[in-house]
């Protein structure tokens, strides 16, 4: 019988002491030893419709995962909700090399069959819910405001925490299937009242809108894992939650969180929290980060180049990390063609490829857009580019992006949406 200093219900005991079984009893454990290295008073009941895994991705290397998974399979320890999961990380229709092909079908993912097999058993939503954005309407994972989550994926925890008001901390991937699978997690940081508290003031005051993923970046690397109060970006936002703020949230925090390690940011005037309780969100004795033009260029001019030789040519364009939103696949077409109308051009000069999530893609392709799309050839993709650029013979390629996410955990150059524009319109550096 393990002994634990957090509270538990009888429930709870009785799970973790093996009434539901011997798998359940360490799957339990597993969560309470987790809390307790946070310092959790008590566990509390998953309460979201969904869940949603990190690890979506059929590594050969991870052995141990897919007999965890059969063991959670054959004791009937099967997840308490249906989950969709994390991209997935091929597609035929990325431009690949024979010998990328090679090594990701046959090393890397040889596995990925198999494990989505073993995610399908454990409560997968749907054959195709693979997405680290599953929290938009294309795909149905919407928690609602209040709701305690068991997610890990970073970009979606803080669109929860932030953009839904739901609570969620930022745990690893298997935890989170072990909170669904329990239907409890241990409650603290960002599920609890002081744990939302902002200890951060941020000020921007740029002369324009700033790009997303970049000053979130800003943002990330300042504050780390703590809480920001940002003031000053609702006037750039229309002082409103609509889709394209969403969609720029969606961006800006994916960078918080890959750049930092946010999990929770509070826009004021804009954020249901901020709308709320307004200043009251600040704790005592926050600090403050003012950002304007000269702060986001610093910034900008810190990323290093990682590229062997840094003068190359790109080889390859990834947009859509965290995947595009519907409304950002119907904003950068409209943009793509105008600019290289102007340019007297028809298609970009570069390959590229834009991400989203089945729903949004397969509810996009057949618009006029999508045939647009096509044409000026762009390959629309469900991929994961992280997982297509973590190999070293991605690495060895020059690859663009104006991810911020991207840039921080491969080998891609990032460049602002503007310049991305242009380079994929002119051609070149």
């Amino acid at each position: 019988m393990y002994q634990t200093k957090i509270a538990l219900t009888d429930e709870q005991r009785a799970i973790l002491d093996g009434a539901q079984g011997e798998t359940m009893a360490k799957v339990m454990e597993t969560l309470v030893r987790y809390g307790e290295l946070f310092g959790a008073e008590k566990m509390v009941p998953v309460t979201g419709k969904y869940n949603h895994l990190v690890t979506s991705f059929g590594l050969k290397a991870l052995g141990s995962v897919y007999d965890l998974m059969d063991q959670l399979i054959e004791a009937g320890a099967l997840s308490g909700q249906k989950f969709t999961a994390d991209p997935r990380p091929l597609d035929s229709n990325v431009p690949s090399s024979f010998l990328q092909d090679l090594v990701f079908k046959k090393f890397m993912y040889s596995r990925q069959a198999d494990y989505e097999k073993q995610l399908q058993k454990l409560g997968l939503l749907d054959a195709n819910a693979f997405t680290c954005t599953c929290y938009l309407p294309e795909v149905g994972n919407i928690p609602q405001k209040g709701e305690v989550l068991s997610w890990a994926e970073s970009s979606a925890v803080v669109y929860a925490n932030s953009v839904l008001g739901a609570r969620c901390n930022r745990n690893s991937g298997i935890i989170d299937l072990m909170g669904s699978v329990a239907g409890y997690v241990p409650c603290f940081g960002l599920l609890t009242d002081e744990g939302r508290r902002a200890t951060w003031r941020v000020e921007v005051r740029t002369s324009k809108k700033p790009e997303a993923q970049l000053l979130g970046s800003a943002i990330g690397m300042k504050v780390m894992e703590d809480v920001p109060y940002i003031v000053g970006l609702d006037r750039w936002l229309g002082g409103r939650l609509d889709e394209s703020a969403r969609s720029y949230l969606k961006d800006f925090g994916a960078a918080t969180a890959s750049n930092g390690a946010v999990g929770l940011y509070h826009v004021e005037g804009i954020t249901p929290e901020a709308v709320e309780q307004g200043d009251s969100l600040l704790a005592e004795g926050f600090r403050t980060y003012v950002i304007d033009d000269a702060e986001l260029q610093r910034v900008y001019d810190s990323y290093p180049v990682i590229w062997k030789n840094r003068e190359a040519q790109p080889r390859l364009c990834f947009m859509g990390c965290p995947h595009f939103s519907l409304d950002q696949l119907c904003d950068w077409t409209d943009r793509l063609e105008a600019a290289l109308v102007a340019e007297g051009q028809r298609r970009v000069r570069i390959p590229t490829v834009f991400t989203a999530s089945p729903g949004v893609i397969r509810e996009f392709s057949d618009t006029a857009r999508g045939a647009k799309l096509r044409y000026m050839g762009v390959v629309l993709s469900y991929i994961c580019p992280l997982m297509y650029m973590n190999n070293p013979l991605s690495t060895r390629m020059p690859v663009i992006t104006s991810s911020n996410k991207l840039r921080t955990y491969t080998s891609a150059r990032y460049y602002t949406d503007e310049e991305i524009l242009s380079i994929l319109t002119k051609g070149g550096l």
